[in-house]
């Protein structure tokens, strides 16, 4: 009774805020909406997994691969997962859990603008929600498929509901009481559209660390495709490379990765090196 009559109140106050209050990113959408950016999107492709109690953090996740062809049973990724201790996942179990499953899951910016873009370039978007109060904390994970701008609905695989529809300021006010966190879980091959260089460089050493080195050597080419210049995904290329024994790409990328790093710190200037001599090492 005691946990029912404070979901009732957690509810009633995030109500009564959402009436009276527009938080800034939703008030900018709707104010100011992007002229580049597609007023309404529907992702009715995306499949869906209900939320059994606890494990909506393994639905959410299972949602996210298969909408990236990557199978993914909801039950099988509890086991990898859910915490029975904490009656649910950490976000470090669920990047972790994506990258087990072949995955690259990249921390997308705390912009609702940028769930909303990632969603209109066709990738799910996980999201971490607090659907009680900072006191009174309800954790909760879904998954954005759709929104409309013009109606102020962002629309979620949330529970054991395929189709959730909810008003952008009330999810802006759970999202921002799960500290903004969003994920977009990709093949080694895709990178989000909105994703930042740090957080994709950050998703792209997480996946080695994971995955057979011919993977992950394809991560690194992916964030370069991008970002040319990034030293890191130059020497970590040249390091795949070498561990999956292609010793000739390994030192082409190890060479481009010191070249560019002439004129970076010494630190990066002496792990480009480092690369080099890896590769050109044959013992």
């Amino acid at each position: 009774m005691i946990a029912r009559a404070c979901a009732a109140l957690a509810a009633l106050l995030l109500s009564g805020c959402a009436t009276l209050f527009t938080p800034p990113q939703t008030a900018a959408l709707q104010t100011r909406p992007p002229q580049d950016l597609a007023p309404r999107v529907e992702r009715a492709e995306v499949p869906f997994f209900a939320q059994e109690r606890d494990h909506c953090g393994p639905a959410a996740l299972a949602m996210a691969l298969a909408d990236a062809g990557i199978p993914a049973d909801p039950d099988r990724l509890a086991d990898a997962v859910f915490l029975p201790s904490r009656a649910g996942s950490l976000q470090l179990e669920m990047v972790g859990g994506a990258r087990r499953q072949g995955a690259v899951a990249t921390r997308l910016p705390r912009e609702l603008e940028a769930v909303l873009r990632e969603v209109a370039a066709g990738h799910a978007v996980v999201v971490l929600q607090n659907l009680g109060l900072e006191w009174i904390p309800r954790w909760h994970y879904a998954v954005v498929v759709g929104y409309d701008i013009e109606r102020h609905e962002i629309l979620l695989r949330s529970g054991t509901t395929r189709r959730a529809t909810l008003p952008l300021r009330t999810f802006e006010y759970t999202w921002a009481r799960g500290g903004h966190w969003a994920i977009a879980v990709l093949p080694p091959d895709r990178l989000p559209a909105t994703a930042l260089q740090a957080d994709a460089q950050d998703a792209a050493i997480g996946f080695e660390r994971a995955a057979p080195p011919s993977r992950a050597a394809v991560a690194y080419r992916t964030l370069l495709a991008r970002w040319p210049d990034n030293l890191l995904a130059g020497i970590g290329l040249g390091n795949t490379l070498n561990a999956g024994g292609d010793r000739a790409g390994a030192r082409k990328a190890a060479q481009r990765a010191l070249q560019r790093a002439n004129t970076a710190e010494p630190a990066w200037r002496d792990a480009a090196t480092a690369a080099l001599a890896a590769a050109d090492d044959r013992h």
